[in-house]
């Protein structure tokens, strides 16, 4: 559907018309020998300067219908595809503590950190998130925003791949970590909201209980989903270093109406990834929108380059 920005602009159009004959005219100094017309038709007519001489008097009548045009503004509503839009507010809550250094993965054949393992596996996530607004909460001792919650997932990504160990202490406070992802979901007024929580240590660090914080999450309305990371956990190994508190992790998602996954290596916490996927549907099908494009650029180079030529033509003469 064609349209006009400013309609009125065409209200110019008979300006010059009006200029002619209205305002006085102006006596030509020329040498031209002047002869009655009944001699002048008996003169041959040379064709081709005939055609150079009318198209020399159409360019000013085109240019200035091109500028007026362009004044107007021409513009078209065109329908374009949406993008997906899930009304679901989705952050990212990863442990950065000094366990997280531990080379006890395998990914892709070789040992890395469980840091890299969680990188590898949250990129891919993360950006099969279109639709949803997702942030980044990165703990340790202390807890910061790395994204706020945004619809660009790309950047949030690499956000992920940039995450260090030690920017924030080395001990773990899931209570924080946590209890600063609601704060960011508190003001959302998405229809979903949820936090997906990866720790492969116990609460060490804070003056709030992980469970206090659960319980906030179900009084807000936040489901909160639970990952436990590492070989050895608590419940099955107490005595080990660095063993996951899986007993709490899973309080936290059953206190909130969420789900606990136990994560021992690459292919597990794939897994783990495809089932939040399939929880936490991202995305579904939109009519087209309706953008406006405006065209008033094409009869404004026109004008430009009219103005040109007869700037051109004047000075040749």
């Amino acid at each position: 559907m064609w349209s006009f920005a400013s309609p009125l602009a065409f209200l110019f159009l008979p300006l010059p018309f009006l200029a002619m004959r209205l305002l006085p005219g102006r006596r030509a100094v020329t040498g031209a020998l002047l002869v009655p017309a009944t001699i002048g038709r008996s003169f041959p007519e040379n064709a081709a300067d005939a055609v150079r001489l009318r198209a020399k008097r159409a360019i000013p009548i085109v240019l200035w219908l091109a500028l007026v045009t362009a004044i107007a503004g021409p513009q078209k509503l065109e329908p374009v595809d949406a993008l997906p839009a899930t009304g679901r507010d989705l952050i990212l809550a990863i442990d950065l503590s000094g366990s997280m250094e531990r080379e006890d993965f395998d990914l892709d054949g070789r040992t890395v950190t469980r840091l890299d393992a969680v990188k590898a596996v949250a990129k891919e996530f993360v950006t099969s998130r279109a639709g949803d607004r997702v942030g980044l909460i990165l703990f340790a001792e202390f807890a910061y925003t790395a994204a706020p919650l945004t619809f660009d997932v790309a950047a949030v990504s690499r956000i992920v791949d940039e995450a260090t160990i030690g920017i924030s202490g080395r001990s773990t406070a899931i209570a924080g970590g946590l209890g600063l992802a609601l704060k960011r979901l508190k003001r959302s007024d998405a229809q979903s909201r949820v936090v997906i929580l990866l720790s492969d240590g116990s609460d060490t660090s804070g003056n709030v209980l992980p469970r206090d914080s659960a319980r906030l999450a179900e009084q807000l309305g936040v489901t909160v989903h639970t990952i436990a990371l590492g070989p050895e956990d608590m419940e099955t190994a107490p005595q080990t270093r660095d063993a996951v508190d899986t007993a709490t992790l899973r309080d936290i998602a059953e206190l909130s109406g969420g789900r606990t996954f136990r994560v021992r290596n690459t292919d597990d916490l794939r897994a783990v990834t495809a089932e939040i996927d399939r929880l936490e549907a991202s995305g579904f099908d939109q009519p087209a929108a309706t953008v406006r494009r405006d065209y008033w650029p094409y009869p404004a180079v026109l004008a430009l380059g009219l103005s040109i030529l007869l700037i051109a033509s004047r000075r040749a003469i």
